[in-house]
């Protein structure tokens, strides 16, 4: 499809002038007025340029060029003035609002047509620049989660759980996120870094994370670490996916009445994304069968949650849960672990 041109005057004859220069390579729409000019510029089918006059009645043209531009959706159209003014000062302004180039009138259709082609070539190819890095950056994104989600297998490997738990509890973490309303951004953000929650438990001696039974006050010492040595292994960083994995493997279990570890914050010191992590963690370690425990009963654990909806856990976020909780009971069924009750018994 021919690219489009959007050529705006008061004066038909002069529409008619563009229209013959550029017909028979482009689409020409005309607009009589600013108004109109802004309106066709906005619509579902814009132009990809702007020939546009600067002395109409209304809004003139220096003030449609600022509308353009200080719009999201038009900002990136080029515009090039057309008009009969010749003092400098009055192109300078019309530069200074953004235009990229003056065509004088009466105008020289070939030096026209030239001047056009070059700036929708520059368009051109800004624009595939642009979706170039795009596409960069969203291979860079799924690059980054898919490593943060290898990294969290490999510290499940060295658990007694699952692949299955980061699953759930990252769905959990999700849904929680969702029914407390935030940002969909910043849910699918949780969502993805939940799954490093644990990551420290690779710098935990097996003596002690592999222990069936009881830790002594000792190994509950060392076990506590694992926090800060999650946020270690992630680092600080600018981008805002490590920042949260950061943010959760530090602090996921405080505790809102601040006996958590390691740093004993409490209430909203806990940082959010920390605080909703804490309830999808324990929630899916009670309903999940370990090598030392049997599965708590859904109705139990939740009461358990329930309970300490004050002294564990952000009241507000436990009711984002309970909202949430029949949307991940479906996820749930999907993502079982694979041993049953009866192999403890074994």
């Amino acid at each position: 499809m021919p690219q489009t041109i959007l050529a705006v005057d008061d004066i038909p004859e002069n529409l008619d002038v563009i229209r013959a220069a550029f017909a028979s390579e482009y689409r020409v729409k005309v607009a009589t007025d600013g108004l109109k000019a802004l309106q066709v510029a906005r619509s579902p089918d814009p132009p990809d340029l702007i020939l546009l006059d600067v002395m109409m009645p209304g809004i003139d043209g220096f003030e449609v060029c600022r509308r353009l531009k200080s719009d999201p959706r038009t900002g990136h159209i080029p515009v090039i003035f057309v008009t009969a003014l010749g003092d400098e000062k009055e192109e300078y302004r019309g530069l200074e609002l953004g235009a990229v180039d003056y065509l004088q009138k009466p105008m020289n259709p070939l030096l026209a047509r030239i001047r056009v082609r070059n700036h929708l070539a520059l368009y051109d190819r800004r624009r595939e620049l642009e979706y170039a890095v795009q596409m960069r950056t969203i291979e860079l994104d799924r690059t980054r989660k898919q490593i943060l989600k290898r990294l969290s297998v490999a510290a499940e490997f060295k658990d007694n759980e699952t692949g299955n738990h980061i699953a759930r509890m990252s769905q959990c973490s999700r849904l929680i996120a969702r029914y407390a309303g935030l940002d969909e951004g910043l849910v699918e953000m949780i969502y993805h870094a939940a799954a490093m929650h644990d990551i420290g438990k690779i710098g935990i001696p097996d003596n002690v994370l592999l222990k069936p039974g009881k830790l002594t006050p000792e190994e509950w010492v060392i076990m506590q670490k694992h926090p800060a040595l999650g946020a270690k292994i992630i680092g600080q960083h600018s981008d805002p996916l490590l920042r949260a994995a950061h943010e959760i493997a530090l602090t996921h279990h405080e505790k809102w009445n601040g006996s958590g570890y390691p740093s004993g914050l409490a209430g909203e010191q806990i940082p959010l994304y920390g605080r909703i992590v804490a309830i999808a963690d324990v929630f899916d370690a009670l309903t999940s069968v370990r090598p030392y425990k049997k599965a708590w009963s859904e109705e139990d654990a939740l009461a358990q949650i329930l309970k300490d909806r004050v002294t564990h856990f952000d009241p507000d976020l436990v009711d984002a849960f309970v909202k949430g909780l029949p949307e991940y009971r479906e996820f749930q069924l999907h993502f079982r672990d694979q041993i049953a009750d009866e192999d403890l018994a074994m």
